[in-house]
């Protein structure tokens, strides 16, 4: 039923078994729903409250564990949050491919992002990025107080970067390069910008409105590459077959964002299960993916003289090892120990040779059975189970599905009516 009233005054101050409450009466929720919310895992309340607003329950979201990864000579179980299904299998299934052929070789960039400040209201835009320039060093020094850490290491604020837009002529937009070491670099980036902003306005005579990382890093970049065996795919007409539907995604923006959107399918769930911020990786990826003008699949493919498929993958990650809900969340923690990386470059590694292997599965499915058969095998279980199937019924229903090539709720409800009256 809808909401008559969703103006809730002071509900961010009331206690999670009132939140719970009042939710449950304006929203009609019945008792078994109500319990539902009320059973919230291991993650306690006290700290959902403390990350998010107005927070009254959490969400599960099955985690399973890609297999059989190789990346520079060291063995992986990958933690992945989705409820997708054949997402797990399928990466699964192209690491044991690619690892007949010694696995994953991955390499990183630097970690350098960007931090953007906005000046606005700047007379003679030219004698003002003089004197920027001329005091550069006094403003690096100021950021770098954010984070003895950084500043310890020899990380932290290096290089300014000044920009007059031709939408703006009385603006100046000064890009902080900041190697940010270990950590996502959000925080840190934008408690810099924040810092100088005022020294910022003394020497330009205008005003700072924006001060904001940048959530695009094209210094910062994993590279992946693998051999996946002829024979694996089913011979050189299939790996031809292959190298053809990956140049349709190359040179067409439409199959290309579905390709790409392949890529993401794996490492937004490894994001997920480790608590990293899949949105910002799903939006540097895209736009690394525009930087020419014309939106390209971030994948490579070919054929090597043995007749086996190359794969190759660049792609733009801002991830952490440290700091953040990773290191506040208990099963992020447990996750992330499981993955076992050291630092952030590992970490990108690992994510790369994940995107690269999600997409060689998909456009493995495609240019081969079509992708419906392997992933509909799968769905059928979530169909099952949204009708209503019992643990020990799920499997009955969905196998009877996929043999009458009918999957649907509403087929799954007919199948559980007529295996229950056969049980009575």
């Amino acid at each position: 039923m809808p909401v008559k009233n969703s103006r809730l005054k002071d509900f961010r101050n009331q206690d999670i078994d009132s939140r719970v409450r009042i939710i449950s009466e304006l929203a009609g929720l019945s008792e078994e729903e109500t319990k539902q919310m009320i059973n919230n895992g291991s993650l306690s309340m006290d700290i959902s409250s403390r990350l998010i607003e107005n927070a009254f329950m959490n969400i599960e979201i099955p985690v399973g564990i890609a297999t059989n990864f190789t990346i520079n000579g060291k063995d992986y179980l990958i933690p992945m949050a989705v409820e997708e299904p054949s997402v797990v299998a399928a990466c699964s299934n192209a690491a044991r491919m690619a690892r007949e052929k010694g696995g994953f070789t991955s390499v990183t960039s630097q970690q350098v992002m960007f931090g953007q400040i906005q000046v606005t209201g700047v007379s003679d835009r030219e004698k003002r990025v003089s004197l920027l320039m001329t005091r550069e060093n006094e403003i690096l020094n100021l950021a770098n107080t954010v984070s003895n850490t950084l500043r310890n290491s020899g990380r932290g604020a290096k290089k300014l970067i000044y920009k007059k837009p031709d939408w703006d002529t009385t603006s100046i937009i000064i890009q902080m390069e900041v190697d940010v070491g270990d950590a996502m670099g959000a925080n840190v980036i934008n408690s810099m910008a924040e810092k100088v902003a005022p020294l910022i306005e003394e020497i330009t005579g205008g005003e700072v409105i924006l001060r904001i990382l940048s959530n695009l890093t094209p210094l910062r970049i994993a590279r992946s590459h693998a051999i996946f065996p002829a024979s694996s795919l089913g011979g050189e007409i299939m790996v031809d077959r292959f190298i053809k539907a990956a140049k349709f995604a190359e040179n067409d923006v439409y199959r290309a964002v579905t390709h790409n959107k392949g890529i993401m399918n794996g490492i937004d769930a490894v994001l997920l299960a480790t608590m990293n911020d899949w949105r910002q990786a799903e939006a540097n990826a895209h736009a690394y993916a525009s930087l020419s003008g014309v939106y390209k699949s971030l994948t490579t493919y070919s054929k090597t003289e043995e007749g086996d498929l190359s794969g190759s993958i660049e792609i733009p990650l801002a991830v952490g090892t440290v700091g953040g809900t990773t290191s506040s969340i208990p099963k992020a923690k447990i996750c992330m120990k499981i993955l076992g990386v050291r630092d952030a470059p590992e970490f990108q590694c690992v994510l790369a040779s994940v995107g690269l292997a999600q997409n060689f599965a998909a456009v493995r499915a495609l240019s081969n059975e079509g992708i419906q058969k392997g992933h509909m095998s799968l769905h059928s279980r979530s169909v099952s189970i949204s009708a209503g199937a019992l643990p020990d019924e799920v499997d009955r229903v969905s196998e009877q599905m996929i043999r009458d090539k009918t999957i649907s709720v509403t087929y799954a409800r007919e199948l559980l009516e007529k295996m229950r009256k056969e049980v009575k």
